[in-house]
C-alpha cells in the first residue's frame, strides 16, 4: 500500500504568500492520508519554513526546492509532480484553500465513479461558485462528457487527478501564460468516467495577495502558444469536428476577447496587434471548421471590426462591453437563428453557468 492516497503540490515563490493558511487547509480538515508538497520556488527555503511555522516539522508535509530562474508556475508545480508517489494527485494555489473534508469528498467520489479526474467545485471569495464547467443543465456530476458538458472551460485542473491514467502529464513550461490548458484539455479529452464533486466541499480563491502579476506587453502569439501545445498532443488531431468546436469555442469566447481587450489597454495599442488577432481567429477556424458561427452576434461584430479597413477601436471597446450584458438579444444569441439552441452557443452555455454557481 502506497503511504499516502494524494500528493498534493502547492508552489511559493514569494515571502508573503500565506502558504501556512493553505497547508493547514489540507491537512488539518482531511482524513485522508495526504502529503502536501511545498515547493520553494526561486526563493529561500528556509523563509517558506519559517513560514510554515510548526506544520514545517508534520509528517505529512514535504518541504521541496527548485532554483531555476524561470518565472513560471509550470516548473514548480511539474517539480511536486515528478515527486509524487501515490494513486493520485492535486495541485493549489499558495493563497487559496480548501473547505473541510474537500479532498475526502473527491476520494470518494472517485472511488464511487472510478473517475480519471474528479473536478472541484469553485468558491470565490466575495462571490459565489465559479461557473466553469458549465455542465449539462448546469447539474451533471458524472460520466462527464468534454463535448456535452463543456470541460474545456475549466482551465484550471483544480481537484483531484488518477496518477496512475496521467502518469508522465505535466504543464506546459515555457509559456509566458496557459501553461495549464494543455494539461487540462489532455484531462478531459482522453479521461474516463470524469466526476464533479458540484455539491460538495469547495476549492476556495482567496484574492488577499499582494504580490500578483499584472498583465506585462506581449505578443498574441505568446498568449496563444498553449495552442501549439494542444495541437502538439497525440490526441488532438484524432478529435472530431464536434469535439474541436467544444475546445475551440472557449478559446474564442475567454481567450481571445480577453486578448482583445488586454490590447487596448496597452501600448502601442490595439491597431499594431491587429493583424495577429486576426490570424488567431482564422487559426481556430482552421482546427474548427464553421466554429465562429457559435458565437453571439456581439461577438461577431467584434471580429468583423477587427477585420475591417479602419478598425474602430471606440466602436469595439463598446461592444466588448456590451458582449457582458446577458440581458440583450446580442450577447445571447448567434446570427444564424438555427444555431441559437445549439449546446455550445452562448444561450444554452450561460444558464448552464448560471446553474452550476448556485450548487452547493
Amino acid at each position: 500500500m502506497p503511504a499516502f492516497d494524494v500528493d498534493l503540490t502547492i508552489a511559493v515563490h514569494s515571502a508573503t504568500r500565506p502558504i501556512a493558511r493553505a497547508v493547514t487547509s489540507v491537512i488539518d480538515r482531511n482524513r485522508a492520508r495526504i502529503r502536501v508538497n511545498v515547493v520553494a520556488h526561486n526563493i529561500d527555503p528556509e523563509i517558506i519554513r519559517a513560514n510554515l511555522g510548526d506544520l514545517a516539522e508534520h509528517p505529512d508535509v514535504r518541504l521541496l526546492e527548485l532554483h531555476d530562474g524561470v518565472r513560471s508556475p509550470a516548473n514548480p508545480m511539474n517539480f511536486g509532480l515528478a515527486h509524487s508517489q501515490a494513486p493520485f494527485v492535486s495541485v493549489m494555489g499558495s493563497d487559496d484553500e480548501l473547505e473541510p473534508g474537500a479532498v475526502d469528498s473527491w476520494l470518494a467520489l472517485q472511488a464511487e465513479t472510478g473517475a480519471s479526474t474528479v473536478i472541484a467545485r469553485i468558491r470565490i471569495v466575495g462571490r459565489s461558485n465559479d461557473p466553469y464547467p458549465p455542465v449539462r443543465n448546469g447539474r451533471r456530476t458524472r460520466d462527464l462528457d468534454p463535448r456535452k458538458d463543456r470541460l474545456a472551460y475549466r482551465s484550471a485542473p483544480l481537484g483531484l487527478v488518477d496518477r496512475r491514467r496521467f502518469p508522465s502529464l505535466r504543464f506546459t513550461e515555457g509559456l509566458p501564460s496557459g501553461e495549464d490548458l494543455a494539461y487540462s484539455a489532455t484531462l478531459w479529452f482522453t479521461g474516463e468516467h470524469i466526476a464533479y464533486d458540484l455539491t460538495g466541499p469547495a476549492y476556495v480563491v482567496n484574492d488577499d495577495a499582494d504580490d500578483r502579476v499584472t498583465f506585462s506587453a506581449r505578443s498574441v502569439s505568446e498568449d496563444f502558444a498553449f495552442l501549439d501545445a494542444i495541437e502538439a498532443t497525440e490526441w488532438f488531431p484524432r478529435l472530431a469536428r464536434r469535439a474541436r468546436s467544444a475546445l475551440l469555442i472557449k478559446v474564442l469566447r475567454v481567450h481571445f476577447f480577453d486578448a482583445v481587450l488586454a490590447r487596448m489597454r496597452s501600448e502601442p495599442g490595439l491597431l499594431a496587434h491587429r493583424d495577429d488577432l486576426v490570424d488567431v481567429v482564422a487559426r481556430a477556424e482552421r482546427l474548427a471548421p464553421g466554429v465562429t458561427a457559435l458565437l453571439a452576434r456581439v461577438d461577431r461584430d467584434v471580429i468583423d471590426e477587427l477585420r475591417s479597413d479602419a478598425p474602430d477601436e471606440a466602436r469595439i471597446l463598446h461592444l466588448l462591453d456590451a458582449r457582458w450584458n446577458y440581458r440583450t438579444v446580442g450577447a445571447l444569441v448567434t446570427r444564424n437563428p438555427f444555431l441559437v439552441a445549439h449546446r455550445q452557443a452562448p444561450l444554452r452555455t450561460l444558464f448552464a453557468g448560471m446553474r452550476a454557481m448556485t450548487a452547493g
